[in-house]
């Protein structure tokens, strides 16, 4: 069995600020292509993994080899969580304001502005907070089994 996977968390964090700042465009303005945009962006970071996110590469690009390296590490199952909860938000909301429903654009928006922000400002990630929860919930076999 391999190691888990890992990452440096000052990367999740910078996404965070990202996004953030991308989600408050959104809720400003309702223009939902960018939405849209953000929406996959959080797809890549669930499903196709961190490491070819967007925001990952930014980060790992441009900001790392200016920072002093960390031995401090992350694991990424969370964080990919959290990427897919921000997935559906972000769906979610591009349905709602593409559809003629902004409403529901704004709401959806709104919830995924409201768990970046707390992730960006005090380092909080609800996401990965649900996903500890829930391991620590779901039955060790079932975990195993699956």
């Amino acid at each position: 069995m391999s190691a888990p996977a890992s990452v440096d968390p000052r990367g999740p964090r910078f996404a965070a600020v990202v996004t953030t700042v991308v989600l408050a465009i959104v809720l400003f303005t309702e223009w939902w292509p960018l939405l849209a945009a953000q929406t996959v962006v959080f797809a890549l970071g669930a499903f196709a993994g961190l490491r070819f996110a967007p925001y990952s590469v930014l980060y790992r690009a441009l900001i790392a080899p200016k920072l002093r390296p960390t031995t401090e590490r992350e694991d990424a199952a969370p964080l990919r969580f959290a990427q897919a909860v921000g997935f559906a938000f972000a769906l979610v909301g591009t349905i709602g304001y593409a559809t003629g429903l902004p409403t529901v654009g704004v709401i959806a928006t709104a919830f995924a502005l409201f768990a970046a922000f707390l992730n960006a400002a005090f380092n909080l990630c609800l996401g990965c907070e649900v996903y500890l929860l829930l391991q620590r919930v779901t039955p060790r076999t079932k975990r195993m089994n699956a």
